[in-house]
């Protein structure tokens, strides 16, 4: 199993991980809404801005203050060096 780093110490397993989007579209902003109204989202923000939504194979919803390209490169760079 594969920890990724989100941020602030809070790490995902890159197993789980369907897909990690930006924040900023009404699509994705419905998607938070809605997990965090049926309890499905996971905040690992500390009170910073989400700057990316990390869609997990469970349908929790993770939050992060760290930008989505940042996180896909360190599952990328996981990836490389396995």
């Amino acid at each position: 199993m594969k920890l990724i780093n989100i941020g602030f110490g809070n790490t995902v397993s890159a197993d789980k991980v369907i897909a990690i989007v930006s924040p900023d579209s009404a699509p994705i902003k419905r998607m938070v809404q809605d997990a965090k109204d049926n309890g499905s989202a996971i905040d690992a923000t500390f009170g910073r801005k989400t700057r990316a939504v990390i869609i997990m194979n469970s349908n929790h919803l993770v939050l992060s203050a760290v930008q989505a390209e940042t996180i896909a490169g360190r599952i990328d760079k996981d990836v490389i060096e396995n």
